[in-house]
């Protein structure tokens, strides 16, 4: 019997891993797929565009915009850097803006998705907690607002688990009531590279699946299900333990090639492992961990921490995005 590697593929909510897996070890260019790499101050913003089906079939990513941070400083703690990443951020989500058609007069609806009780999973509701929220003032005193503020609301709708309701349902009733002209959802992904995760933004107009990150399918929060732009803000939080054997195993066969090893030497050591493709290998890991309950979703220790860090960070940036008259130099976080 032939074995189905599609289900066993290395899950990943980044569109940037999708295309690096799809162009393999010789980094093919992909038909359909348009990248720009800018890189300054340890801030590298990679910005991939999916133009057509050919593409999105290539990297199976729907066709839209993608844009991705990676600042491996942020594990330092560097507050300066933190601000700076703010700012980055900043200008990337008003250019996406501007690309669907959101000006600054239009509504926008923060959705944060997530479980607060659970750290990993609690990056939306505390963006939401650290945002400048506005639709209050709109509603009762209209002609107090100061130029330079949009009308914001936000929701924490909480998980299918807590509530019995889908996140999809929740927001659909708030728009249906409240009649936001686009959605911002903020939620935790998984990464295939260990070093993508807690160091890594990634901003989508594609909309978000919630769930997506374990593995779970359900009804998303697209422009398609609920009538108008949906901008997905995501922070890889989480990987998956078959993913970190697949990595380590990597890592051990480029370690013997540098520690001067021969082909010979790391043949015997590695054996078939080094000459069988990623897909095969990560099959045969989780071939053994999933039987034994051992194929654990995993986030580092130092996630209490980083969570409200990089929610600090995504909400400065979005509250100097979302309102002209926050200076993204100043980028603290606002609080109720």
């Amino acid at each position: 019997m032939e074995l189905d590697l599609q289900l066993y593929s290395v899950r990943t909510d980044l569109a940037l891993e999708a295309k690096e897996m799809a162009q393999g070890p010789q980094k093919t260019p992909i038909p359909g797929v348009n990248e720009e790499v800018e890189e300054a101050d340890g801030i590298k913003v990679t910005r991939l565009a999916v133009a057509n089906n050919a593409g999105s079939q290539a990297i199976g990513r729907a066709i839209g915009n993608y844009v991705t941070l990676e600042v491996p400083g942020l594990r330092g703690g560097d507050t300066g850097l933190q601000q700076k990443v703010s700012v980055v951020f900043a200008r990337e989500f008003e250019h996406f803006m501007d690309r669907i058609g959101i000006d600054r007069n239009s509504s926008v609806l923060i959705v944060g998705l997530g479980n607060w009780n659970v750290t990993p999973d609690s990056l939306g509701p505390l963006v939401v907690e650290n945002s400048l929220i506005t639709r209050q003032f709109y509603e009762l005193v209209p002609d107090q607002v100061s130029p330079g503020y949009r009308n914001v609301s936000a929701i924490a709708p909480g998980v299918l688990g807590l509530t019995g309701i889908e996140s999809s349902e929740v927001v659909q009733g708030i728009i249906d009531r409240t009649k936001p002209d686009a959605i911002i959802a903020i939620d935790a992904l998984a990464s295939r590279s260990l070093e993508r995760i807690n160091t890594t933004i990634q901003i989508a107009d594609i909309g978000i699946h919630p769930g997506s990150g374990i593995g779970n399918k359900r009804r998303g929060l697209t422009k398609e299900i609920l009538g108008i732009p949906c901008i997905a803000i995501g922070v890889p939080t989480v990987c998956y333990a078959s993913t970190i054997v697949n990595n380590v195993l990597e890592m051990m066969s480029r370690h013997f090639g540098q520690a001067g090893a021969g082909a010979t030497q790391t043949k015997e050591i590695m054996g078939m492992l080094d000459d069988i493709s990623e897909q095969e290998r990560l099959s045969l890991v989780k071939e053994v961990l999933e039987p034994l309950g051992h194929d654990l979703i995993v986030t580092p220790k130092e996630i209490d921490e980083f969570i409200e860090e990089i929610a600090n960070i995504v909400a400065s940036g979005l509250n100097a995005a979302l309102h002209e008259a926050v200076d993204p130099g100043n980028v603290g976080a606002y609080t109720h």
